[in-house]
C-alpha cells in the first residue's frame, strides 16, 4: 500500500478552513518488522495498527512530536504506513500559521506534517473517510516516477527497501 499512497491526498478540515495536501513519502511497517510498533503484538498503544485498514494511528515520538500513518491491513494484523511527507496544495496560509514555517520546511518530513495539518492524539484511531480529516484516494502513479529505497530515520531493520517517494519532489524529507 505504501507506493499507492502517493500522489492520493489528506483533506484537513478545522474551523471551516480546508488544507489539502499529496502525499508524496511514505514508509511501510508491519508486525514482522522489527521497526514497527506492533512487532511485539497488539498493546493499548498499537491498538488502532491491528484495527481496520483507512483509520489513522498517530503516536508521540521525542516527547515533542506527533506522526501519522494510515493502517493498511485486515482487522488483527498490525500494519501501517508512515505518511513521511506531503506538499501543499490548498490552505498554505494556515499550514504557515501552524508550523510558523514556509516553503518546503512546511511539510518535508512527519512530524512537521503532522504540525502543519494539526494532526495530534486526538485523531488517533480517526476513520479517514470522515471529517475533519480525509484520505482523498487518486489513481495509482507510474512506477517510473517512484522512488524506492530503505527506511530512514530507524535503528531497527533500515535496509528494509519499504521508503517510497515520488522522484524529484521537493517536499521530500530526505533523498
Amino acid at each position: 500500500m505504501a507506493p499507492l499512497l502517493l500522489g492520493c491526498e489528506l483533506e484537513r478540515k478545522i474551523d471551516g478552513n480546508i488544507i489539502r495536501v499529496k502525499i508524496v513519502e511514505t514508509e511501510a511497517y508491519d508486525q514482522t518488522d522489527a521497526a514497527s510498533h506492533s512487532y511485539t503484538g497488539r498493546t493499548q498503544r498499537t491498538d488502532v495498527m491491528f484495527g481496520p485498514p483507512g483509520h489513522l494511528y498517530v503516536y508521540f515520538t521525542y516527547g515533542m512530536h506527533y506522526c501519522c500513518n494510515i493502517v493498511t491491513d485486515g482487522e488483527g494484523i498490525g500494519s501501517a504506513v508512515l505518511i513521511r511527507a506531503v506538499e501543499p496544495v490548498e490552505g498554505n496560509s494556515l499550514m504557515q500559521e501552524f508550523r510558523s514555517r514556509s516553503g518546503i520546511d512546511l511539510s518535508n518530513g512527519p512530524a512537521k506534517l503532522c504540525q502543519a495539518l494539526a494532526i495530534n492524539k486526538q485523531l488517533n484511531g480517526h476513520n479517514l473517510s470522515d471529517v475533519p480529516l480525509r484520505l482523498i484516494i487518486k489513481p495509482a502513479l507510474d512506477s517510473r516516477l517512484i522512488t524506492q529505497t530503505t527506511r530512514v530515520g530507524i535503528a531497527k531493520a533500515k535496509d528494509m527497501p519499504w521508503r517510497f517517494y515520488i522522484t524529484g519532489n521537493p517536499y521530500v524529507s530526505k533523498t
